[in-house]
């Protein structure tokens, strides 16, 4: 240390500062190295802005994956939620019979609703359906079977658990068969696990990426501020005084760069969702596509300077401690 900095600091002993004024200073002290900190990075626009936006962009994409992801969970849990099991009853069977078949099956602990669908109310449900009415009126019986549509319990409405509740109701000896489609429904959750684990990957290497562009505008900082670097240690300054201002802009840009990639991606599902309005009216479906909710901005706001900070405190510890006044 300096003679200068020894002298200071006896000073501050034979002053005998409080604790409570020592802390007001420390954070007065930090404030005051937030708003140079920024100001550090108006002066060099130009850079400042190729590195908040790259930031920006390399977390839009994980972000914009996760989106998709919510989105089709979402429409995944709904669909799950509809499935049903159709139960086609064996002809011929009494009233008695079915009345006995759906106090069974309802009484199951893995069914949470049963309905029940006469001969008569499938036929006319079949002719509002198919178009072909008239055609319908020349029949000389009903060809439709009764039916029990059963809903299965929220627990067992997953692939491999709703295909072992349809083996276990087609043992009931007034159902001839029963049907549950469910194949689509195995493919669509293997895609969203797929889709979960692009996400991971994808976001763990732009990630690393983030930290080190950081990391290496930091570094740069540095470089360009030596000279007055070594003037700060020949007076004393310590070496967390030094890099404190450094860590703060890599904070700035986390917190900038997070920003823009929340104005892209709020961007992404708008596009997103003008663009699905054709499929919607095929589907005679209200397809809206749900954006960052308030806890996954902040979110993504903490994991920005949370990433910026690193990628400053990285650099910053590394670079700043090469950086020694040379005394010829």
């Amino acid at each position: 240390m300096s003679i200068l900095f020894n002298a200071e600091q006896t000073g501050a002993r034979d002053k005998k500062i409080s604790p409570l004024r020592r802390f007001v200073y420390f954070w007065i002290n930090n404030a005051r190295q937030i708003i140079t900190s920024l100001g550090e990075i108006w002066r060099t626009p130009i850079a400042s802005v190729m590195t908040i936006l790259v930031m920006g962009l390399s977390l839009t994409l994980p972000a914009t994956l996760h989106i998709i992801v919510k989105n089709v969970q979402s429409i995944n849990v709904q669909w799950e939620s509809a499935s049903e099991i159709s139960l086609f009853l064996n002809d011929g069977l009494t009233e008695q019979q079915i009345s006995s078949a759906i106090r069974r099956i309802s009484a199951y602990d893995e069914v949470e609703e049963l309905r029940y669908i006469s001969k008569t109310d499938a036929l006319e449900e079949f002719k509002k359906l198919s178009g072909f009415g008239n055609a319908m009126d020349y029949l000389s019986e009903n060809p439709l079977p009764a039916s029990l549509i059963v809903t299965p319990q929220p627990e067992y409405r997953q692939a491999q658990a709703a295909k072992n509740l349809l083996y276990k109701l087609q043992k009931e000896r007034e159902v001839d068969f029963g049907k549950l489609d469910i194949d689509w429904l195995a493919r669509l959750n293997a895609i969203v696990s797929m889709l979960e684990e692009s996400v991971i990957t994808v976001a763990i290497l732009l990630l690393v990426s983030v930290v080190l562009i950081i990391g290496n505008t930091i570094r740069l900082s540095i470089i360009s501020r030596r000279e007055e670097i070594e003037v700060m240690k020949l007076v004393g300054a310590t070496e967390a005084f030094i890099q404190r201002p450094f860590v703060y802009t890599g904070i700035w840009y986390g917190l900038m760069g997070g920003f823009i990639a929340f104005v892209v991606l709020a961007f992404v599902v708008w596009w997103m969702q003008s663009a699905l309005v054709d499929i919607s009216g095929l589907y005679m479906a209200d397809f809206e596509i749900e954006g960052l909710n308030f806890s996954e901005f902040i979110t993504l706001m903490l994991v920005a300077s949370g990433l910026g900070f690193s990628g400053a405190f990285w650099s910053v510890h590394r670079h700043i401690k090469e950086i020694e006044p040379s005394l010829d």
